[in-house]
This record gives C-alpha cells, sequence and structure tokens, in this order.
C-alpha cells in the first residue's frame, strides 16, 4: 500500500511539472494537428478524422512542408516519436517465500524494464503510400509471458479510385499492406474499430499482466489473436466500412524467419450514423495453419517454429458520441476457437508459465467471450471512468468440475489526461468461474491492479 502512495503522489508531481508539456506524436508533427483532432476521449481510440487518417495510409499532410519533385512527395522532416509506460502493477497471486519474487509481491516499471520504451517512425511516403513502424523494449517480467523485445511495421500502398465517374463511393481506397508484427497479430494490417479486434484499439492501453485487462475488454484478445503475425492485406475501404483479406504466417519480426503465409485473415467492417452516434460493426474470421515461434512445450522461445492451427471467428460493434455533455463509447465482441489438435487460438494461457502444473496447452473444448464495455468522460477531454464484463469459456477441462470451465471477469478503469500526450491511469481486473483452480490461481492470479504513466511525444 505504502508503494501505490508514493506512486500516486510522484504522478500528483508530474500532473503539476507536465501541464505545459506540448511535444506532439509524428502524426501530429505531420499534419500540424493536435492529438485529439484523430482520437475519441483519449489515445489510442480513433475518431471519425483519425479512421480518414489511418484509411489514407498515413498520408494525410498539413502544415509540415514537402519536398515534392516528379514522382516525389515526402515530408521535409522525417517524423518520429517515443512512446514510454511506467507504473505498479500486482496480481492476487500467491506471494515469493524465496528470493524468486511473483507477480502477487508488486513490483514497479520503468521505461525498458517491464515498461514500455518504444521509438515510431513513419509517415508520408508518397501520394499513395505510407509507412509505420515500432522498435520497442518492453523489459522482461518474470514469471510471465511478456519478451523482452518487440517491434512492428508495415507499408499501406492505397491508391485513390473515387474518380469522374466511377462507382466507387467517394473516398474508396484500394490496396496493399504488407506487414510484420511481434505483439498485435493478423488484424495489425488494417483495423479501424475499438472493440480489441487490433490488440492496440481498444478503451484501454494498458493490457495488464498476461493480458488480464486487455481480456477482460475484449473477446478477441481473451482467446489470444494477438501476437506474432508476418503477413500481406488486401484492402479496400471508405467511409462506410472496410474489408481485409490477409495471408499471414504468425512469425514476426523477432521470429527471424521467412514467411509461408499458409493462414488467411478475412476483416468486413462497416461504419455508419446511428441516431446520432457514430456507429460501427463487423467480422472477423482466422482460418488454416502457419509457422508459430517456439514449439508447443516452449512458447516462449524464439529459437524454433511449428505449423499450429489457427482457427477463430469473431463479430463486434460501437457506438461513440455523447450522453448530454459527455463524450460516451459502447463496444461490444463475441469471439470463438474451436478444439484443434493445435489451435494456437485456443490454448491455456497458464501452460506457458507452468508447465509442470498446468500441462495442457490447447483447449479441448471451445473457447469463447463475450465482452461488453463502456467508458464515460466524466470531465471531457480530461477524465474518463469505465468498466467492462467478460463472459467466457476457458476451453480447458477442469477435473471435477467441468469440461468447458467458466471464466469470468469484472474491469474498472480511469483515466486522467496530464496532457494531450500524457496519461495516468487505474486499472482493476478480477476474475471468477470454474478455470480458477488452484493451479491457473497460482500461474496468473485472477486478480490484476495497474497503475500506469504513458507517454508519447
Amino acid at each position: 500500500m505504502k508503494k501505490i502512495i508514493l506512486f500516486l503522489a510522484g504522478s500528483m508531481v508530474a500532473v503539476t511539472l507536465s501541464s505545459e508539456v506540448s511535444a506532439l506524436p509524428l502524426f501530429a508533427r505531420q499534419t500540424g494537428m493536435v492529438c485529439s483532432s484523430c482520437h475519441f476521449q483519449h489515445f489510442p481510440m480513433l475518431n471519425g478524422f483519425g479512421r480518414a487518417f489511418k484509411s489514407a495510409g498515413y498520408t494525410m499532410m498539413g502544415e509540415q512542408g514537402k519536398v515534392e519533385g516528379e514522382g516525389l512527395s515526402i515530408p521535409n522532416t522525417f517524423n518520429m516519436a517515443v512512446l514510454t509506460t511506467a507504473g505498479y502493477e500486482k496480481t492476487n497471486q500467491t506471494a515469493g517465500t524465496t528470493a524468486a519474487k511473483t507477480t502477487g509481491d508488486g513490483s514497479f516499471y520503468v521505461p525498458g524494464t517491464g515498461g514500455e520504451l518504444s521509438l515510431l517512425f513513419g509517415g508520408r511516403v508518397s501520394r499513395n503510400t505510407g509507412f509505420l513502424a515500432e522498435i520497442g523494449k518492453g523489459g522482461a517480467v518474470a514469471g510471465t509471458t511478456v519478451r523482452d523485445v518487440h517491434g512492428s511495421a508495415k507499408l499501406p500502398v492505397l491508391f485513390e479510385v473515387n474518380a469522374s465517374g466511377s462507382k466507387f463511393a467517394e473516398g474508396t481506397r484500394v490496396g496493399f499492406v504488407p506487414f510484420s508484427t511481434d505483439v498485435q497479430g493478423a488484424s495489425y494490417g488494417f483495423e479501424l474499430l475499438n472493440t480489441g479486434a487490433n490488440a492496440v484499439q481498444q478503451m484501454s492501453g494498458t493490457p495488464g499482466l498476461n493480458g488480464a485487462h486487455s481480456a477482460a475488454l475484449s473477446a478477441q484478445q481473451y482467446i489470444g489473436t494477438a501476437g506474432s503475425a508476418t503477413g500481406l492485406a488486401f484492402v479496400v475501404n471508405n467511409p462506410m466500412g472496410f474489408i481485409n483479406l490477409t495471408k499471414y504466417d504468425q512469425t514476426g519480426i523477432a521470429g527471424g524467419t521467412l514467411a509461408v503465409l499458409g493462414s488467411t485473415y478475412v476483416r468486413v467492417a462497416a461504419m455508419f450514423d446511428l441516431a446520432g452516434w457514430d456507429a460501427g460493426a463487423g467480422i472477423q474470421v482466422w482460418r488454416g495453419h502457419s509457422a508459430v515461434p517456439g514449439s508447443p512445450a516452449t512458447l516462449g522461445t524464439l529459437v524454433t517454429s511449428t505449423y499450429a492451427e489457427t482457427s477463430a471467428t469473431a463479430i463486434d460493434g460501437q457506438m461513440q458520441g455523447r450522453l448530454g455533455a459527455m463524450p460516451v463509447g459502447f463496444y461490444a465482441s463475441y469471439a470463438t476457437a474451436p478444439a484443434g489438435t493445435a489451435n494456437t487460438y485456443n490454448m491455456d494461457p497458464a501452460a506457458a508459465i507452468s508447465p509442470s502444473t498446468v500441462p495442457a496447452i490447447y483447449g479441448t473444448a471451445t473457447k469463447s467471450s463475450f465482452n461488453i464495455s463502456v467508458e464515460v468522460g466524466v470531465i471531457p477531454e480530461k477524465v474518463t471512468l469505465g468498466a467492462a464484463y467478460r463472459s467466457g469459456r476457458s476451453g480447458v477441462a477442469i477435473v471435477g468440475a467441468a469440461s468447458n470451465a467458466s471464466d469470468n471477469a469484472i474491469m474498472l478503469v480511469a483515466t486522467y489526461k496530464l496532457a494531450q500526450n500524457m496519461m495516468a491511469s487505474f486499472s482493476l481486473t478480477s476474475a471468477s468461474g470454474q478455470y480458477w483452480n488452484a493451479a491457473h490461481q497460482d500461474a496468473l492470479g485472477s486478480g490484476t491492479t495497474t497503475i500506469n504513466l504513458l507517454t508519447l511525444f
């Protein structure tokens, strides 16, 4: 408790010292627009303009000058940004009794050691092409599946096709996106909704130890669709929605292997006005078999690769708008992953941490989850309060209890925006159900508390 009080006091000091911070991330520099122009309530949530910017492949320009010539149009400054996180995190896992501590002991994390330290760079490459890359060091946390280095990169090549006389709707773009990521999965190529369809785009940018918070917010993240992926996305998009057909495998930048794109990912989503609310809904399908880093017995390593099934389906939707003066977002998702001989999206997350006590890596029944969440801007552009609920089935058989153990969760989250590019957050997730027997409780902890300070400049 004393550690938490000290961290909160430090955060209050940071509020005082940072109230005049005006540094902006790389796309804000390119467009000359403030961060809130693209984000609904706070980073990383996208609003309509943010979707338009991303749909154009990060090519929109603003105040920043360009170097232009025949076949050349690039910013006159190479834009970069730095993302850091620092904070305190604790689970209700049994505390360590020796020098080998557990997440139940609680620990501070700082940029590069437990916390994230990432360099992001990219922007406009040409009139129809953009780029985004992240080189990061996340810090290795003992007793978790967090890898200490991660990165992502993509090159959206999206051509405008709404010329005079065209049958396409205004704002339509068609193209492809080659990509590779160690942490965001097959959806990294192209995604616009804030439902957790992609690991980053959800109500909280703090995933929690072993992904506890993300799994409470998003059904897709509960079944495990994030992780390593290298692929090629074929995209059609306009303001009414998008289609993303991706061929991919499950090796990423850190995997260091050539990609044989044996899996297929399909995403179809619609964006529309619903009684004045900015709404969207869609479906995701993952199918096939492809390489995955590590062997089934050593999933925490990046030494070898094996072939595994990629089979899952998800539907999701969102509504963003206002109730009176307060901005409000509603988000819902449902996902399933069938049992298979080695389905990557139906795994027991505790097995990679404690294989001796949780030996069954893959689920023996269908893994599924229904998640709903809401976030209210109680002080617009400054303070939000949010809550989420998960009704899940783990796919795991529990001796004497269930062939498909239940795994439910409640999450509470609060954010305070110190500046447009600095945000403090408090997240609390409590899980319950048949899944949380002694082995899983000891491996993961059913309750996770995180105090986080995110800075992006």
